[in-house]
């Protein structure tokens, strides 16, 4: 989804350079992707971390797995970000950042940018502030016996956008993490208590969770609800926790399909996807371009089906051996 958002602009400038028009399509809120994209974060921390729970090195542990997984490949990105920068400026859309901005960006601290924004250099790193603020919450309350962990996570959540909600806006960067949407790590988490204490439901059911998030999503701009981050934590964000839901809600099933295996593939390689697709389809914007083809519809799908192959590429190639590698060293 959030691909497709990115795909949208650069095939509108593609078929103004051919003359021709293109329509750009929301049916869907695409950026929506992002609040799946946190719900799923939330399920999988208490979902893969069960075994953390109650151990004197747990919140040690899983800072070191968090920033294996998550560390490499968004530095190798920004550093390629800047590197493209300072050697075809024309290809980037932002301004020069400040040396105070760059450090910000590895460290994964929020910011203010050149054009006045909270985000990182490589702009889409303004998700992992938020996830990186998550980790270091989860691990604090792994201090703590087991029972507790969740609750208190959701409270350090809920205390931030209550008090930005409240008494803001809050100074950097409690204004930036005190967003409603970072209560969408605990609906993760809830889903994942409920999941490991039984839950499970019929496939009826879930599918009609399904239908009820894609029906929201589609008429979510219609409803009478103001604009804003609690509109969207209200439609996105409940969407997103019945697509999650009705995900991880299922009966053991036997051997799973080969299509269902080919998207999990694809889901492995979903980090990877979301750091390196803004390149796949820039450059694939520039081969069209030299190649005189200005058909926008063709290159959406042609740039899209670049930035998955090298998304996977990425993933085999760099991610998880550079995974493997730290927590090997660190013995995570």
């Amino acid at each position: 989804m959030v691909a497709v958002h990115h795909v949208q602009p650069d095939a509108a400038v593609l078929a103004r350079q051919g003359g021709l028009s293109f329509a750009r399509s929301d049916v869907l809120p695409w950026m929506a992707g992002v609040d799946i994209f946190f719900v799923v974060s939330g399920f999988i921390m208490v979902h893969a971390s069960g075994s953390l729970f109650g151990r004197p090195d747990g919140p040690t542990l899983f800072l070191q797995r968090r920033l294996a997984r998550i560390v490499p490949l968004y530095w190798a990105a920004t550093t390629l970000f800047l590197l493209t920068g300072l050697i075809v400026p024309a290809l980037l859309n932002s301004g020069t950042p400040s040396l105070g901005q760059i450090a910000a960006s590895y460290l994964f601290w929020p910011a203010v940018s050149p054009q006045g924004l909270v985000q990182p250099v490589y702009s889409l790193g303004w998700t992992l502030n938020y996830e990186m603020l998550f980790y270091v919450l989860f691990a604090a309350a792994l201090v703590l016996p087991a029972r507790f962990v969740v609750a208190a996570v959701t409270f350090a959540l809920v205390a931030l956008v209550a008090s930005e909600a409240l008494a803001g806006p809050l100074p950097l960067p409690f204004g930036f993490w005190g967003q409603p949407i970072v209560l969408e790590f605990a609906a993760g988490m809830g889903l994942a208590l409920l999941r490991q204490r039984g839950l499970r439901l019929g496939a009826a059911l879930r599918w009609s969770f399904v239908a009820g998030a894609v029906l929201l999503l589609l008429s979510g701009q219609y409803l009478l609800l103001p604009a804003g981050p609690w509109r969207d934590l209200a439609v996105h964000g409940t969407a997103a926790t019945l697509l999650v839901l009705a995900a991880v809600s299922g009966f053991q099933a036997g051997v799973p399909p080969r299509l269902m295996t080919a998207f999990a593939r694809v889901g492995d390689a979903s980090y990877a996807l979301y750091l390196v697709h803004p390149f796949a389809i820039r450059g694939s914007r520039e081969v069209f371009t030299l190649a005189g083809i200005h058909e926008p519809a063709l290159f959406v799908v042609v740039a899209l089906a670049v930035a998955v192959i090298a998304a996977l590429v990425v993933h085999q190639l760099f991610e998880v051996p550079m995974t493997r590698g730290l927590r090997r060293l660190s013995g995570a």
